[in-house]
């Protein structure tokens, strides 16, 4: 015969059964909380990067751009240590040029009123150009030399020529590469005549001048005994100008047979025998001679567009090997 349940172990059961499902539904409850949390967690971190990666899409752009700015626009980061204080003198010395006195002598300014730049360079790689611009950068060198006492050594490099050779005389030390070309000491007017052209076209040009000289450089009028004589008198005084002064900087370098006056360019060994240049060497071996402190540059640079395209342009003139610079071949 079957014998009945008892009631209490019934009740115990069902309360043991009841407990396990609440210890359940515990641990679900429990395990969901964590999954938010995980969750919420995941979500929070995934905003976050996802505003860093905002933010830096807008600071990064600005950063490079302000840089490049700075850079080009002749506002100067630094420098922060010691440091050679370089001057870049590049291409035609003419107004509107980089290497004009208006874009020179700020950059000249900025590091000889730096308290970091211990010594200054003047990186010239020029052929000349006006006498006038060259006449500007050496008496801005004059007077912050006397307001900041610095050294100032000139480096040729490829070329330092005419009114580039005259702003390197403006330094204490000159210094030119074993392949550098300096010198051409002397002046040069090479206008156009055209009269003879626009005679074939049955054209002329009338000309009234208050003086006979008043128009000597006019190229569609023909060319006058008095004109040419008057054009060889310019060139000849500013010619000797130039050579006095380069005895009055340099005579106790110079050879007393050697006429300077020629407008002869000479290598770097030659112009160091003739007493145009102190040493060989180049800005590399200069910033080594002064305890290796590097070289910070100040300009002057093209700014913003300008720049860029001049470096593109440059890209694009040496993959097509459209380049003429002086080189061994």
């Amino acid at each position: 015969m079957n014998k009945e349940s008892d009631p209490a172990s019934s009740i115990q059961g069902t309360d043991a059964v009841f407990l396990q499902l609440i210890q359940e539904m515990r641990e679900q409850r429990q395990s969901f909380r964590e999954e938010q949390q995980q969750l919420a967690k995941e979500r929070r971190s995934a905003r976050r990067w996802n505003i860093g990666l905002k933010l830096a899409m807008i600071a990064v752009p600005l950063l490079f751009g302000g840089f490049f700015l700075a850079q080009t626009s002749g506002v100067t980061l630094g420098p922060f240590r010691d440091v050679i204080g370089i001057i870049e003198i590049k291409g035609e010395m003419a107004e509107g040029k980089l290497a004009s006195a208006e874009k020179v002598v700020p950059a000249l300014a900025r590091a000889f009123e730096s308290p970091r730049v211990k010594h200054i360079v003047l990186a010239i790689d020029s052929p000349g150009g006006a006498p006038v611009e060259a006449e500007r950068i050496g008496n801005a060198i004059a007077i912050y030399k006397k307001r900041y006492p610095k050294p100032v050594t000139a480096v040729i490099g490829s070329i330092g020529a005419s009114a580039a050779y005259m702003t390197a005389m403006q330094a204490d030390r000159i210094v030119a590469g074993k392949y550098s070309l300096v010198g051409s000491i002397g002046a040069i007017l090479a206008p156009w005549q055209l009269d003879k052209a626009i005679a074939q076209l049955q054209v002329s040009q009338r000309v009234y001048a208050s003086g006979k000289l008043k128009a000597f450089l006019n190229p569609f009028t023909p060319v006058t005994s008095e004109a040419d004589a008057k054009a060889h008198e310019l060139v000849e005084g500013i010619g000797q100008a130039f050579v006095r002064e380069l005895e009055g900087r340099r005579g106790s370098h110079l050879k007393t047979d050697v006429d300077y006056g020629t407008g002869e360019v000479w290598s770097g060994p030659d112009a160091l025998r003739l007493g145009l240049v102190d040493e060989l060497g180049t800005v590399e071996s200069v910033s080594d001679g002064n305890a290796g402190r590097n070289g910070y540059h100040f300009g002057p640079s093209e700014g913003g567009f300008a720049y860029l395209r001049g470096y593109l342009a440059e890209m694009i003139l040496a993959t097509s090997n459209l380049s003429h610079s002086f080189r061994l071949r």
